[in-house]
């Protein structure tokens, strides 16, 4: 027997593959029912955490925008954590490789 927890006991920061860094950046997102603009708290290929005071339930599917200086990142997410009234934390799906690399470029330059 493991003392590993299962997947379901692990938090939010354990069952991330990538780390996030703290970059600021404003993010237009579209759900079903809610469309507006949010701040990053932070970020990575795999998915960020935005400010935001709209309810975003978990599960429910966004599609965002995300500007970097060298271009636009559009991709579409899940909510997997929400904080009504806070922010939310969203996991990407289908992040292009050309966007990945457009993403990870504008965070080394904001890491150094």
């Amino acid at each position: 027997m493991s003392n590993e927890p299962e997947a379901d006991e692990m938090t939010f920061a354990e069952r991330r593959r990538y780390d996030r860094l703290r970059l600021i950046v404003d993010v237009f997102f579209n759900g079903t029912d809610t469309t507006g603009v949010a701040s990053t708290k932070d970020i990575s290929p795999g998915g960020l955490y935005m400010n935001t005071e709209s309810v975003l339930p978990e599960g429910g599917l966004l599609t965002l925008r995300i500007p970097f200086p060298d271009g636009d990142v559009v991709v579409n997410g899940e909510v997997i954590y929400s904080s009504p009234g806070r922010g939310v934390g969203v996991r990407f799906h289908g992040l292009t490789e050309k966007d990945r690399a457009l993403m990870e470029h504008a965070l080394a330059r904001s890491d150094g």
